[in-house]
């Protein structure tokens, strides 16, 4: 994790950890093991392992992502994102900074007219909202999506940056 985005990404996996024992979704223990378990993972270049939930969820399996999922679907009362299939415009992928959207795990993926539509795997983390409402300015509309559709889609737009690097420079020989 680069430091620029270092303090936002554990301030993001705190407040969430925070509001996972607060909806008796995890241990207090649990949260605890994790975060040391975090801050050991977040001193390398894999922005991809930086994530209470996936540690939580994945390493220690204390708890199930569809779990948070379903509690931010019915509780919060937001909805849930594929991103699959689904195609960004060209205007929100260069308005994306991926240092950020990793350090969040939330990705802007459409933009219309004052409304931005934002997928996250951390919306229960207060710092993660508050920092994209700052961030967008207007109206966000959240919606739910899990760890792994935002890291394919994070690694799918460093992919295509790479590929326009490429092109560009193959048309400037």
């Amino acid at each position: 994790m680069s430091k620029e985005f270092r303090p936002l990404m554990m301030r993001a996996n705190r407040l969430l950890g925070a509001a996972l024992v607060e909806h008796n979704l995890v241990k207090i223990e649990n949260l605890e093991a994790a975060n040391e378990r975090l801050i050991e993972l977040s001193s390398g270049e894999q922005p991809r392992q930086s994530t209470i939930l996936g540690i939580l969820a994945y390493d220690m399996k204390v708890l199930r992502e569809e779990d948070v999922l379903h509690h931010v679907v019915e509780v919060e009362g937001i909805g849930l994102m594929d991103l699959h299939n689904y195609d960004v415009s060209e205007e929100v992928k260069k308005a994306t900074d991926p240092g950020m959207c990793w350090a969040t795990w939330t990705v802007p993926f459409d933009h219309e007219e004052d409304f931005w539509f934002v997928a996250s795997a951390y919306y229960l983390s207060p710092a993660v909202r508050s920092h994209w409402e700052k961030q967008l300015g207007g109206h966000i509309l959240w919606y739910a999506t899990t760890l792994e559709m935002i890291a394919e889609y994070l690694e799918k737009l460093a992919q295509a940056a790479t590929a326009a690097a490429g092109a560009s420079a193959a048309t400037a020989t």
